[in-house]
């Protein structure tokens, strides 16, 4: 009987024929080792890694805490004035016991000699205002300067720059002819137009940075998008009959979403100082309400007689500041995949 007849019908074969030989051990070389990480949790451990950016983050989760409770736990209103209490050195409760923040102002401790039983931490303004409270209220319009950065960020520039860069061609050439001339005007003229118009107050800096506030951004995400349309996953949907707008919101942007956060999170202190800046110049926020910029502006005309005015609140503007750009670069760091093991 030959070979081929021994052999039988595959139609023939039972459980029983089969033997199972257990499982096949491996070198120990050959298994994979470690944890399988997920990016975002890799990009955690890295970002944790960075002392900077965790120390900035831990100063920024401060500074919004005592954004929120800070004008409440002080006991006075921001626009609260208390008359004969002009420019008031910082006294601070416990500490005064200790021989700094008790009320001393050149050797004289000025709480006594006008009879003040009251404590104002920060001192008192040039109208007799709690500085404390108004710091922390002006912190809050910082942050609201932030929050409105990023939607303009991703509602604008994000939009923007991925329809020029998708699109290209004519659509792209005319795009960033405009983006040009946008960019092209001062942005203090735009503003000062715009106080001419709104006046003075929060709706005339929301505006200004909505006319040039998402350009970098828009930049940024056109050059990502130029460089992934032309990746094998995009061309490869595109001839699957994906929609546009779906290979957009689907392939494109997940890709570039690193890029973006960290585009957003350098934007928002620049977002910050700009209107840190108007309010300086008198574009700002109206009296009575308060912002850092506004308070630096004030602490700036009385620096050499009442230094307090001007030290707090630059010193919350420095570290919210900071603070910023520290989380921005560990953020950079942890999201590039080029900066892994550094």
């Amino acid at each position: 009987m030959s070979e081929k007849e021994n052999v039988a019908p595959l139609d023939a074969l039972t459980q029983d024929d089969f033997v199972h030989v257990g499982y096949i051990d491996r070198p120990e070389q050959e298994m994979v080792q470690g944890e399988d990480e997920s990016a975002l949790r890799d990009g955690w451990e890295r970002f944790k890694k960075n002392k900077g950016a965790v120390i900035g983050l831990i100063v920024i989760s401060i500074i919004i805490v005592m954004a929120i409770i800070g004008p409440m736990i002080s006991g006075y209103r921001f626009d609260e004035i208390f008359k004969g209490y002009n420019n008031l050195p910082p006294r601070i409760p416990g500490l005064e016991n200790l021989g700094f923040f008790d009320g001393t102002s050149r050797g004289v401790n000025v709480y006594e000699q006008l009879g003040v039983t009251q404590y104002f931490w920060f001192g008192s303004d040039t109208l007799g205002r709690d500085l404390f409270t108004r710091i922390w209220s002006g912190t809050r319009v910082s942050f609201i300067i932030a929050i409105v950065a990023v939607l303009i960020d991703f509602v604008i520039g994000v939009t923007y720059g991925t329809i020029s860069g998708y699109f290209g061609g004519k659509v792209d050439m005319l795009m960033q002819r405009i983006l040009e001339v946008i960019n092209g005007i001062p942005n203090l003229v735009v503003v000062t137009l715009f106080v001419l118009v709104f006046k003075p107050g929060m709706v005339s800096i929301i505006v200004s940075l909505m006319i040039t506030g998402w350009i970098g951004m828009s930049r940024v995400v056109r050059s990502q998008v130029l460089k992934l349309k032309e990746q094998e996953f995009v061309l490869a949907a595109d001839v699957l009959g994906a929609r546009k707008m779906m290979i957009i919101v689907k392939e494109i942007l997940p890709n570039i979403m690193g890029q973006m956060i960290v585009m957003t999170m350098f934007s928002i202190p620049n977002a910050i100082f700009y209107e840190a800046f108007l309010a300086f110049v008198g574009l700002g926020l109206a009296e009575p309400q308060a912002s850092l910029g506004s308070l630096i502006n004030t602490g700036y005309n009385s620096m050499l007689t009442h230094p307090h005015l001007l030290i707090f609140p630059v010193i919350v503007l420095s570290l919210l500041m900071l603070s910023f750009n520290l989380i921005a670069d560990g953020l950079r760091d942890a999201i590039d995949p080029t900066m892994k093991g550094h």
